[in-house]
């Protein structure tokens, strides 16, 4: 009889043991309870009851990221392209991904891939190419409000890439250096216009700058000779006045009327015409630096 209570205790022991399931976090357990929905675990321990009660989906709250192969569209002009999507997404609610659809991914590959064909076939390659953005944003809400219903939020979509035909990416390719040439081109013409410009600045300023020295020359020139006019004026009216300050004699002023004549003439005249009131002054000049030649 000990044996049996034993026995008994242990399989009981083993029982509570197997049947006490703990949920880490970001984690969840959809139960039922004799195959009909029962509860979803959260986290924490949970004793699940023996052959009544079952674990039917271990289910991850985190986001998800799912790489889909590419897939083949027609754009508008009717042009086939190859498009992988990368899908971002949470699950939500684990009683509707459970039992909402059956193969879960297997759906929203699906869904993805004629989404993005009905997308792509309204707009023309172009727009394709550079309207990434705008597919993106179309596609997230297209796929969130279809999966909806299976307990499951599209976070984001997107295009990984965009692979046009051989001929197609051949021909963009060409039209790209094309494009780099041309605005090669441009930026050499405008660089040797900007060349130009500043040589013809530089020479105008150097023709600006010369014909300033050139001016400031001449009015340095023009103040020389004024100054030395003045000068000179200013001589001579120092000289007068002190001329008329000595009261001279009328032979003083003769003999200076005399080295007027002689300064006039400077041996540049071949007649000079001397007063009659001054030519016996002159001689008598002439005699006494005659006696005083002979005396030395």
């Amino acid at each position: 009889m000990p044996y049996i209570l034993i026995a008994i205790g242990v399989i009981v022991l083993i029982l509570l043991v197997t049947n006490i399931h703990v949920v880490q976090q970001s984690r969840a357990f959809v139960v039922e309870r004799l195959g009909a929905y029962n509860t979803t675990w959260g986290v924490g321990p949970h004793i699940k009851l023996p052959i009544i009660d079952r674990v039917a989906k271990r289910v991850s709250l985190k986001e998800q990221v799912v790489d889909f192969a590419p897939q083949p569209v027609i754009t508008k002009d009717n042009v086939t392209m190859q498009i992988d999507t990368v899908i971002y997404f949470q699950i939500i609610d684990p009683k509707l991904y459970t039992y909402g659809v059956e193969h879960p991914m297997s759906a929203i590959e699906n869904l993805t891939a004629t989404t993005l064909r009905n997308i792509i076939g309204d707009l023309e390659l172009d727009q394709s190419l550079t309207s990434r953005d705008h597919i993106n944003t179309k596609m997230r809400a297209i796929l969130d409000e279809a999966t909806d219903p299976w307990g499951i939020k599209v976070n984001r979509v997107e295009l990984k890439n965009i692979i046009p035909p051989r001929e197609i990416q051949d021909a963009m390719e060409k039209q790209m250096k094309a494009e780099r040439e041309r605005r090669e081109s441009i930026l050499q013409a405008e660089g040797q216009k900007q060349s130009q410009i500043l040589v013809a600045e530089g020479e105008k300023q150097s023709l600006i700058l010369r014909a300033d020295a050139a001016k400031q020359a001449r009015i340095m020139e023009a103040e020389a000779q004024a100054e030395a006019i003045l000068r000179v004026q200013q001589a001579t009216a120092d000289a007068l006045k002190l001329l008329n300050e000595a009261a001279p004699n009328d032979q003083v002023v003769k003999l200076k009327a005399l080295e007027a004549f002689q300064a006039a003439a400077d041996g540049k005249a071949t007649k000079i015409i001397i007063p009659s009131e001054i030519q016996s002054l002159a001689g008598l000049a002439a005699g006494i630096q005659t006696l005083m030649e002979k005396d030395k």
